[in-house]
Parts: C-alpha cells; sequence; structure tokens
C-alpha cells in the first residue's frame, strides 16, 4: 500500500482538508521535499485556494522520485486541450511521476462559481477522459484529431501549437467518485479512482470497486493495475487529551459531509440515510453548530479511524489493507520527534 502526503504537509489537522488560510505557495518546494524524504510515496493537492496544477509544477522541480497528483483538479470548467497540455507539461517536467487526478464537482458550484452549464455528470466526464486521451494519442503518435462527442467536437490541431512526443506519454488519469454510477465510468475510461474521505471500506467493497469492474469489462480493459486510493478521515494525537480536540474536529466534518445531498448514497448504505437526511435540513437552516451532535459515537467510527500515534497506523491497516492501493495520512508536526512518528506510521503502511 503506498502512502500519499496531502500538501500543505504537517500544517493539516488530519481530516480536516482545507487549511484556513489555504497553501503558503513559497513554502510548496520544501513542503515537497520534505515529504520526499519522510518516505512519502505520492505528494496530493486539492482544487481550493490555488491552482492545482502550478502546486505540481513547484513540487515537480523540488523533487526526484515521489509521484505528483492532483487530487483533484475540477474537469468541467476547462476544456480538455487546456487540461491535456497541463498534463502534458507536467508530465515531462517531472519526468513521468504525475498523476491527473479529476472530478466533477457539484452542480452549484460549476453553475454559480465557475458559470458553466450542467449536464449530467457521469457521461460528460466519461467523454472527457476520452478526449484527453485522443488528444495525447495525436501529440505522442500524429494521428489525427478528430474526436466527435456530445460535449466536445475536436478536429483541429496544427504543428504550431502540437506538442513534442515525451518519454512518459502513458498520464494515468484518476477520477474522484462516490456515487456507483460514476465509479463505473472509471472502470470504463479512468486508471483509478480516488475515493471521497466519507467511503467507508464496506462501501469501497461493496459498492465501488464491483462498479468499476463492471465499468472495465463493459469497455474490455484489464482491470488488474486499476488503482482505489483512499483519502480517510483520520483522527490522530500524541495523547488522549490532544486525541479528544481532533475527534471535535473530524465529527465536525463527518456531519458536514453527510448533509450534502450529492453523498447520501455513501450513507444510506451503511444505515444512515435518516441521519444525513435530517442533517441537510439543519444545513439548509444554517444551524451548523447542532450538526455534530447527530453524529454519535458508533457513526463516528463507521466514518472516521480514531487512534493515537501509537495506533493509527495499525487501524488504517486494519481497515484498508487488501482493499485500496493508496492511502492518504497527515499529522501535524510540531518537531523532530512527530517527524520520528510520521516515518513509523509510513513505514508501517507500506509493509
Amino acid at each position: 500500500m503506498e502512502v500519499e502526503a496531502l500538501l500543505p504537509l504537517g500544517k493539516l489537522d488530519p481530516g480536516v482538508r482545507v487549511a484556513a488560510g489555504g497553501l503558503d505557495i513559497t513554502q510548496v518546494a520544501a513542503d515537497a521535499a520534505r515529504a520526499e524524504a519522510l518516505g512519502y510515496d505520492r505528494i496530493l493537492t486539492e482544487e481550493t485556494r490555488d491552482d492545482p496544477f502550478i502546486v505540481m509544477a513547484l513540487a515537480a522541480q523540488a523533487t526526484r522520485r515521489i509521484s505528483l497528483a492532483t487530487a483533484v483538479a475540477v474537469a468541467f470548467p476547462r476544456s480538455p486541450t487546456i487540461t491535456a497540455m497541463t498534463a502534458w507539461t507536467l508530465q515531462r517536467l517531472s519526468g513521468g511521476r504525475f498523476i491527473l487526478g479529476l472530478g466533477s464537482q457539484v452542480r452549484g458550484h460549476i453553475e454559480r462559481r465557475f458559470g458553466v452549464p450542467w449536464s449530467a455528470p457521469g457521461p460528460w466526464l466519461r467523454e472527457y477522459v476520452q478526449a484527453l486521451r485522443a488528444i495525447w494519442d495525436c501529440w505522442q503518435n500524429g494521428s489525427r484529431l478528430d474526436f466527435q462527442g456530445e460535449h466536445y467536437k475536436l478536429s483541429l490541431m496544427v504543428p504550431l501549437f502540437a506538442p513534442a512526443p515525451i518519454e512518459h506519454p502513458n498520464i494515468r488519469v484518476e477520477l474522484a467518485a462516490v456515487n456507483p454510477y460514476m465509479c463505473q465510468v472509471a472502470g470504463e475510461v479512468a486508471d483509478g479512482i480516488r475515493a471521497h474521505p466519507i467511503a467507508t471500506p464496506r462501501y469501497i467493497a461493496d459498492t465501488m470497486l464491483p462498479a468499476a469492474r463492471k465499468g472495465a469489462a463493459k469497455a474490455g480493459r484489464d482491470f488488474s493495475g486499476f488503482a482505489m486510493s483512499a483519502m480517510p478521515l483520520v483522527a490522530t494525537a500524541g495523547n488522549r487529551a490532544m486525541l479528544d480536540e481532533r475527534v471535535r474536529d473530524v465529527r465536525s466534518r463527518v456531519a458536514f459531509y453527510a448533509s450534502t445531498p450529492a453523498y447520501i448514497a455513501a450513507f444510506e448504505g451503511e444505515g444512515y440515510g435518516e441521519v444525513a437526511r435530517r442533517l441537510q435540513g439543519l444545513a439548509r437552516s444554517q444551524c451548523w453548530e447542532e450538526m455534530p451532535g447527530l453524529v454519535d459515537d458508533e457513526m463516528l467510527d463507521r466514518y472516521a479511524v480514531v487512534g493515537t500515534y501509537d495506533e493509527i497506523a495499525g487501524k488504517l491497516r486494519a481497515r484498508y489493507e487488501g482493499l485500496v492501493t493508496a492511502l492518504e495520512f497527515s499529522m501535524p508536526l510540531a518537531d523532530a520527534t512527530d517527524e520520528e512518528v510520521l516515518r513509523g506510521v509510513i513505514a508501517t503502511l507500506r509493509l
């Protein structure tokens, strides 16, 4: 099992995905080099307050071994041709270490934040990845660009705008997915899934992976190299007193995710559909402070992994070993002692 680091390294409380001020862009290179030295297999960046592709470019220049992945970049506001060129450039810059993680986002953000008309996300993202592969094939092999889809009709590529072939042209594409249909799409056209933090081991095993296998079979693709990357919600600390604070943070995060209608399937599958609907109602009423109280300890344990530093690696392995190919783990780093603890956790997870 590979271990992934979400930037900024050591500045996020585990399970809380966005730091209050976002990334310090001037520290990305140092954080990336530090993650590589600690033994991580992959660096991740999200698309929240910073351009993920710029972050990956900075990380690529500061490292030599570690893989680099967007987890994830939003696909639909970008033309496939723009995304194809960005990924091509990063693959060349990193010497073949780049992984393009893409997500659909929800309708409100696509329409009201990006100003793009909405369409059914599964078929749209399938076509998007197919368009990317057609463009890359054109650049690498000189094939004629003639992609005809519902959303994209691409038939023009002149030498001035066609990048030269590269040494590592097979750019891995991984899709963010929660519902079975998107998992099937990933199996059809992508190289892996980036599972949402609320995807429990049972949901991954019983719903997500079977849907992805169905998609691969439908497309006649080999499923043996398909990646399943998990970003679990984690509450961990050096002692019980500090752990209580982390648990409060993660309980709030579970409540927030459960209040999102797009994720209802992951909660219904675990028997928490009614709780999720109640949380949706509280969110609509903006009763944010009441929401964590609906997440009892049993529900918290279903969606989050809780333990002290000396427990957490064993608990993560018990849940995810043999099920996922990569696992994101972060912890605050106050001093050299914390770094040694993190090295130990990484080594244990990689066994």
